[in-house]
């Protein structure tokens, strides 16, 4: 989901109309959850086969192989018209990298993105995977990355302010040097694969809609080696850093529940 104003503002929720959060019931949760199983199936299989000389079109078929024989439908496949199942985004490639005949090389990082649709409901996760041995600083990145999506997901419980788990992961990139993207932000998730509210990877504690029981979120932070700025490329899709240093995506569909997150996108 785009945010598409130039600069970043001190509070990204002051003067924005917020549409309703949708409340899902235990049930419906569940239905995400089983969604979830299949996008953390795709991702589990990914780990196994992200390698050297694999191309991100073979990726991309088997992912959506293994989609369809659990009974999901690719949630991405025609979306707004993205022509893939999975997004493949290597290297410098932020998010929305459009799987083709490119083959990883050792040392390279591929963020890989699924969405699924299961039972009419939406899962959607994200990890980012080494090729062979890369250099520190990119190990750096992808582990702090996948560290502030875990500082997010702790505060996504019934009584906190949104503000608080943009807050948490914004502390956790900044304070090892590296930074947030502010054009894409992470979005609720249910019935259809953007939900409101929008949910950036910055933000001032207790700002922003408190949280209740029910709600669900895909958390999703994009990380820059570099600068914060981005660039679209001509395919409309393709999303790469300004300064072409590495990014890294990692995501989880998450319920938030009255004493503890619920994260659906686990194996």
């Amino acid at each position: 989901m785009r945010w598409k104003d130039p600069e970043r503002p001190d509070d990204f929720f002051r003067g924005r109309r917020l549409r309703m959060i949708i409340i899902k019931s235990e049930d419906e949760i569940k239905k995400m959850r089983e969604a979830g199983r299949i996008v953390a199936g795709v991702l589990d299989l990914m780990e196994e086969k992200v390698s050297a000389g694999v191309s991100t079109e073979q990726l991309d078929r088997l992912a959506d192989g293994f989609i369809r024989e659990r009974g999901g439908v690719p949630s991405f496949l025609g979306y707004q018209g993205f022509p893939r199942s999975i997004c493949t985004s290597v290297n410098e490639v932020v998010v929305h990298g459009i799987p083709d005949g490119t083959r990883l090389e050792e040392g390279d990082i591929v963020g890989i993105d699924v969405g699924v649709i299961y039972r009419g409901y939406h899962a959607d996760a994200a990890r980012t995977y080494v090729i062979g041995k890369a250099e520190p600083e990119a190990l750096r990145l992808v582990e702090v990355t996948r560290r502030s999506l875990e500082s997010g997901i702790s505060r996504c419980v019934a009584g906190n302010f949104l503000g608080d788990v943009s807050h948490a992961i914004q502390s956790v990139v900044e304070g090892a040097g590296f930074s947030v993207v502010v054009q894409f932000v992470g979005h609720g998730i249910g019935r259809s694969m953007h939900e409101e509210p929008q949910i950036p990877n910055y933000g001032k504690p207790r700002h922003g809609p408190r949280l209740a029981a029910g709600m669900t979120f895909a958390l999703e932070p994009m990380v820059n080696q570099g600068t914060w700025e981005v660039e679209v490329m001509d395919d409309g899709w393709t999303v790469k850093t300004k300064d072409r240093l590495l990014s890294a995506h990692f995501e989880h569909t998450v319920a938030v529940l009255k004493d503890e997150p619920l994260v659906l996108t686990l194996p």
